[in-house]
């Protein structure tokens, strides 16, 4: 197997500040590409911190709607050179069957795209989510202390203040899968991935991110079936829009212990 790239790297730096400068060295987060292959074609190229490679493209296939379930993937592996920057895809017959737009990406909108090209993109990405049952509340109180859990895993955010986080609870709020990667889509990715190959997913109930919450973190989130997600800063207008119409809950630290709903405040209890 060729050398797997390294989650975090030290360089050197300068510092200048009012006694002049010094030299020293900073941990920095990894960054590589990697080459998600569908049935022995190329489908994306995601940039991302080195590690986790299967969980990643599960959770990037079950975003992107070219998997339902485990039972969609024949296999999911690196490539036959054993390159840790590529996974090679295989798909059932049956689901391929089913995606053949998707595959040709005639009309879906994911995070590699270039942006939402217009309100019937929109449209029919809000007619492949399924919306949000009701029924599950939890404590607001609890779910700070699911804040401070996924801060207490960042262990390469503390490293290098550069990688984003993303943890998944079930319904009694205990962790199903974490990961933490440079990039915020690519966390959910992991995480979301994790659990799917586990099996663990259904189970899913919460979401916590460090970052803020996107359109495309919504997205993976309603294809994930987690009705719950909880972001360190606001979300955009477009999530919110797109979390409202999915019935989902989605919220974000505020000032101290201040919990800011933007929408599914039916599952919060005070």
């Amino acid at each position: 197997m060729k050398e797997k790239g390294k989650h975090t790297e030290s360089l050197k730096i300068i510092r200048f500040d009012r006694d002049g400068s010094r030299t020293g060295s900073h941990e920095f987060i990894g960054e590589e590409p990697l080459l998600i292959r569908i049935d022995e074609k190329p489908y994306s190229v995601v940039m991302r911190t080195p590690g986790e490679e299967l969980s990643h493209a599960a959770g990037f296939c079950l975003g992107e709607g070219i998997v339902s379930s485990p039972d969609d993937f024949i296999t999911i592996g690196y490539c036959k050179d054993l390159d840790p920057n590529v996974i090679d895809v295989r798909l059932t017959p049956e689901r391929r069957e089913k995606i053949i737009d998707i595959l040709e990406r005639r009309s879906f909108v994911s995070q590699t795209s270039c942006g939402i090209c217009g309100k019937e993109m929109l449209k029919d990405l809000y007619q492949r989510l399924t919306p949000a049952e009701n029924g599950l509340q939890v404590d607001f109180k609890r779910i700070y202390e699911c804040i401070h859990t996924l801060s207490e895993n960042q262990k390469y955010y503390r490293r290098t203040r550069a990688s984003h986080a993303a943890m998944i609870f079930d319904r009694e709020l205990e962790m199903i899968s974490f990961a933490e990667d440079v990039g915020r889509h690519n966390a959910l990715d992991k995480a979301i991935g994790e659990g799917l190959l586990s099996r663990a997913l259904p189970d899913a109930a919460m979401a916590v991110l460090s970052s803020r919450m996107s359109y495309e973190l919504v997205q993976k989130a309603a294809r994930a079936r987690i009705p719950i997600l909880i972001g360190m800063s606001r979300p955009t207008a477009l999530a919110a829009e797109m979390g409202k119409t999915l019935n989902m809950t989605l919220a974000c630290a505020g000032k101290a212990s201040e919990l800011i709903v933007v929408c599914g405040e039916n599952r919060i209890l005070s």
